[in-house]
């Protein structure tokens, strides 16, 4: 996992508006379905991303075949992948030359690319790692405790 820290994570999940979710599924027991219904559901505007899908609907969201076919004025900040290591390094040079509004690159869980990632920093990007942006809102914003997680986080008002 790369160092990074919450201070960090904490700005870009409160930052973020525009998230392309790079490899999501229509399958609802999909992490990627999960974690973009999620997104949705704080108000995060979620871009689905699968070239498979692509013209469908998910999560009542219009499906674009790659980064290069969403519009520029969708000012997308930040793109979270779900695909394997291997295929990251190409993802971070389509979202720098098509996205003008990218601010982060988020890899999701046993997704890391060292070299891509040092790319993508170079160009100015924060970059996450083989994290996913859904259990760090939870950790961060008090949400795990429902779960029985100690966050750390006191939510109680007195």
């Amino acid at each position: 996992m790369n160092a990074i820290s919450d201070d960090t994570l904490r700005d870009i999940l409160r930052t973020t508006r525009v998230i392309a979710v790079v490899g999501v599924s229509p399958n609802p027991v999909r992490p990627s379905f999960y974690v973009a219904r999620y997104l949705l559901l704080k108000r995060f505007r979620v871009i689905p991303v699968n070239p498979g899908h692509a013209g469908e609907e998910i999560l009542g969201q219009r499906v674009h075949a790659d980064l290069a076919s969403i519009p520029k004025d969708a000012r997308v900040d930040m793109v979270d992948i779900f695909r394997r290591s291997d295929a990251v390094p190409e993802i971070v040079e389509e979202a720098l030359r098509e996205l003008p509004d990218l601010r982060t690159i988020w890899m999701q869980i046993g997704v890391q690319h060292p070299d891509a990632a040092a790319r993508a920093e170079a160009a100015g990007m924060r970059v996450v790692q083989n994290r996913c942006p859904k259990i760090e809102y939870q950790r961060l914003f008090g949400e795990l405790r429902m779960g029985g997680f100690a966050t750390g986080v006191i939510s109680a008002k007195l």
